[in-house]
C-alpha cells in the first residue's frame, strides 16, 4: 500500500492498493474509491469489539475495502480542521489515541478500546475514562485537530500539557492528573489540572482540540430573537 495524504487544513490520504490488499475505515470516513475495490462492511472481530469501538468514539461496524485489481485508489477524509497523521505499526509496540482518532489503517491494524487505569486521569483527562487502542502491523492513518506537535520523552522526562491537547501517545508514556498549584492561578490561569506525562515514549500534540474551536465559535453564532 503507497499513500499520500492532502488537502491543507481539510486533508484527505489517498492510498493506492494492489490487488488482494486491503483497507479498514470507521462507517462515514471512506469519501472516494475506484470502481475495482470491493466493500464489506461488519462488526470486525465481534460484537463485544464493535461495542467497545462505539464506546471509544467510533462506529460499531467497520467497513473492509480490497482491491480487485492492481493500482486501485481509495481515499479517506478527516471530519475536521487538522492533520491526518500516519504511523508504522511494526507489531511491537501499542499507541493510545483520543475518541474518534482513527480514521483507517490497513487490516493487520488491531482498534480496540483502552480504559484509564487512575480515576484521576479519567476524570479529568480531556477524553474521559475511555480511548482508543490501536496495535498490530500496518499504517493506521489518526486524525488530529489543528496542527500537531510530536515530543520524544527520555525515560523520567516531564511534561506538563492542557488534557484537551493530548492526541495520541505511545501505550509507555505514564499518564497522570496534577492539580494547578495556587488559588490565583486555579480561578484565572489555565484551568484546575493539567496532564503530567512521563516517559519514556512519544506523545503527539494537537494545537486546537475540536471542543476549543466549537467554543471560540459559539460567540459569533447568531441566536434567534425571543
Amino acid at each position: 500500500m503507497e499513500y499520500e495524504i492532502k488537502g491543507g487544513a481539510f486533508p484527505m490520504v489517498i492510498c493506492t492498493l494492489q490487488k488482494g490488499e486491503t483497507m479498514q475505515n470507521e462507517t462515514g470516513a471512506m469519501a472516494y474509491m475506484t470502481s475495482d475495490i470491493k466493500m464489506e462492511t461488519n462488526i470486525g472481530g465481534g460484537l463485544l469489539k464493535g461495542i467497545g469501538r462505539a464506546l471509544s468514539g467510533d462506529t460499531v461496524f467497520l467497513n473492509y475495502f480490497t482491491a480487485e485489481k492492481d493500482g486501485e485508489q481509495i481515499g479517506f477524509s478527516s471530519c475536521t480542521p487538522g492533520k491526518i497523521v500516519p504511523i508504522e505499526l511494526d507489531g511491537t509496540q501499542t499507541i493510545i489515541g483520543q475518541k474518534n482518532a482513527f480514521l483507517a489503517a490497513e487490516n493487520g491494524v488491531n482498534l480496540d478500546m483502552f480504559f484509564r487505569k487512575k480515576l484521576g486521569a479519567g476524570l479529568f483527562g480531556g477524553e474521559g475514562f475511555i480511548l482508543q487502542k490501536l496495535s498490530g502491523q500496518g499504517t493506521v492513518f489518526l486524525e488530529i485537530d489543528g496542527e500537531v506537535i510530536e515530543r520524544e520523552l527520555a525515560p523520567g522526562e516531564k511534561l506538563l500539557v492542557d488534557p484537551g491537547h493530548i492526541a495520541i501517545m505511545e501505550e509507555t508514556i505514564n499518564f497522570d492528573i496534577e492539580r494547578v498549584k495556587g488559588v490565583k492561578n486555579m480561578l484565572f490561569g489555565e484551568g484546575l489540572f493539567f496532564a503530567k506525562l512521563e516517559g519514556p515514549g512519544k506523545v503527539w500534540i494537537q494545537t486546537m482540540p475540536i471542543s476549543r474551536l466549537a467554543e471560540a465559535i459559539v460567540p459569533y453564532v447568531p441566536t434567534r430573537a425571543e
